[in-house]
């Protein structure tokens, strides 16, 4: 059974599959529209951000190096 959801932007159907490039949007173009709204913060989350949870040190240092190992955009100064 294919899946198919509506396009976020313009509501044309999108069928799920890997060789849908831009799913969830059926084209770049309104991939692009989308990301404009956001860049405008015509979207946001509407939800709080929880401040109330503990982290601990070795929780933040477990957050940071498998951040470290996943991306390699951060580079600690030397």
């Amino acid at each position: 059974m294919t899946l198919k959801v509506p396009c976020p932007q313009c509501k044309t159907a999108v069928v799920w599959q890997e060789s849908s490039e831009y799913r969830p949007f059926c084209s770049k173009r309104c991939q692009l529209i989308d990301l404009g709204e956001w860049a405008d913060e015509g979207h946001k989350i509407s939800q709080n951000i929880q401040v109330d949870t503990f982290l601990s040190e070795e929780m933040l240092d477990t957050m940071e190096d498998e951040f470290l190992m996943n991306d390699n955009f951060f580079v600690e100064p030397e």
